[in-house]
């Protein structure tokens, strides 16, 4: 990954991530502790397969904080995140990997700033996207 340093380096195709985590219970308990959201579907694997799923499963906006990561890692302290939004498609289990990525899909300047538009996305293991979304992010 390039860190886009200034937002003159910035160009249609860069890649942004990746940002990996391993999801699991660890992860789920400290996200909710600090969100209070300990809502049984995430904590217990019983609630989860009655929700239709293999195991309990974490929460979505940890998915988008994952995004936030891994943007904010790409642009340093040059940039700033104007938006970011994602869609909840895929949960995501215990012990999966899910990772944090985007490409840069357009890049505008003016007023001697460069704004950057970004298709983002969490994904599993096998390339599954779990949270496609678009970012906006601009520098100077």
């Amino acid at each position: 990954m390039q860190t886009a340093t200034s937002g003159d380096k910035v160009g249609i195709g860069d890649e942004i991530g990746p940002f990996t985590r391993e999801t699991g219970f660890a992860n789920w308990n400290r996200y909710a502790a600090v969100n209070y959201e300990f809502v049984p579907i995430h904590m217990d694997d019983e609630a989860g397969r009655a929700a239709g799923y293999p195991t309990a499963f974490g929460m979505g906006n940890l998915q988008w904080s994952y995004l936030h990561n891994a943007l904010r890692a790409w642009m340093g302290d040059s940039g700033r995140i104007v938006s970011l939004s994602c869609q909840f498609r895929g949960a995501n289990t215990k012990g999966m990997t899910v990772t944090a990525r985007g490409v840069v899909t357009g890049v505008e300047k003016a007023d001697g700033a460069v704004t950057a538009t970004v298709d983002v996305w969490t994904e599993a293991a096998d390339g599954s996207r779990l949270a496609p979304g678009k970012a906006v992010v601009r520098f100077g």
